[in-house]
């Protein structure tokens, strides 16, 4: 009897202690964004060379076919006026038509001393012997004119040399533009761009420029933009003009950045609500208290919005703060 009576006190005992409540479900703290539509810029790199424009720029020719020999003054570097920067000698073909003129100025001036010798003798009239002096005359012009050319270019003013085109050993044709001399007045930056980014950079972008070799960083704006695609780079063109001071040299090697304008109406999000897994872009998205995982697909970006292709819908609440402490379907709360 003792022992039934034991029992049943302490089954009731049991039911009459209060129940255990169970634990909190974890909460993380979070900060949110609503999604909305907004013009989203892509922040592009560019890259160039500092230029004195067509107004401060002097250009030297090979005045025949030449083969590049050497040279003397690399780009970049400051010159004189008449100081040597490329030396050039004779092509094939310019070798041989100065073959063909001193041939030609032979026998002219043989004709010509032969017909002087005959009108001595009474066989040729004063008018042939000054027709072969005529033929003789021009036969030695054209064999002065192809061996009295100078085939070492120099500066024709004091300046930078801002491009050469070619090397050593290269074979240039005659009229081609061997070297670009710049003033030392203004200079400007001047940029290749992919032709199907052109339409979207205006005179007025603001741009970032350094050197090539990530030195000295200026900001500065595009002050012109030229959708011709140029034959030889097959891209487009954007300059802009480098502020007193900025102490770059004409055929400097320039890199830039620049903002591109986006589409209107583009949703968005801000850059810190994006996260990454794999490769696998994602932010969560909170419904009535509670985080969920929402793969996306991103487009443009300048550093601080992105703009989101699918995945999202305009006044979704995106998570930008606390993101990286989330599991898919935790309860959170707001900062």
């Amino acid at each position: 009897m003792k022992t039934i009576i034991t029992v049943m006190a302490l089954t009731l005992a049991a039911c009459s202690s209060p129940p255990q409540e169970d634990s909190p479900e974890p909460q993380a703290l979070v900060k949110l964004a609503t999604v909305d539509r907004q013009a989203v810029g892509e922040t592009i790199r560019l890259y160039g060379v500092a230029d004195s424009g067509s107004d401060g720029r002097a250009d030297l020719f090979a005045p025949i076919e030449a083969r590049f020999v050497a040279i003397d003054a690399p780009v970049g570097s400051a010159v004189r006026q008449g100081q040597a920067i490329v030396r050039l000698a004779p092509g094939p073909t310019a070798m041989l038509d100065t073959a063909k003129a001193r041939s030609d100025a032979q026998a002219a001036n043989a004709a010509y001393a032969r017909a002087v010798r005959m009108r001595g003798d009474g066989l040729m009239s004063d008018a042939d012997v000054e027709s072969t002096r005529a033929v003789k005359a021009s036969a030695d012009a054209t064999l002065a004119s192809l061996t009295g050319r100078n085939l070492t270019l120099r500066a024709p003013r004091a300046g930078y040399v801002e491009t050469i085109n070619g090397t050593p050993g290269d074979l240039i044709p005659a009229g081609t533009s061997v070297v670009a001399i710049s003033g030392t007045g203004a200079v400007r930056a001047r940029f290749g761009i992919d032709p199907a980014l052109v339409r979207n950079l205006r005179a007025g972008t603001a741009i970032t420029i350094s050197t090539a070799g990530g030195g000295r960083a200026i900001p500065a704006r595009l002050s012109a933009v030229d959708p011709v695609v140029d034959p030889q780079t097959k891209l487009a063109a954007a300059y802009a003009d480098l502020p007193a001071g900025a102490a770059f040299r004409p055929g400097e090697t320039l890199t830039g950045e620049a903002t591109m304008q986006g589409a209107e109406g583009a949703l968005a999000i801000p850059y810190a609500a994006l996260l990454d897994d794999a490769g696998q872009p994602f932010v969560f998205v909170v419904v009535k208290g509670t985080a969920r995982r929402r793969d996306i697909v991103t487009g443009s970006s300048d550093g601080t919005v992105v703009a989101v292709t699918k995945g999202l819908s305009p006044g979704d609440q995106i998570v930008v703060e606390g993101g990286t402490a989330l599991d898919d379907g935790m309860k959170v709360r707001l900062r």
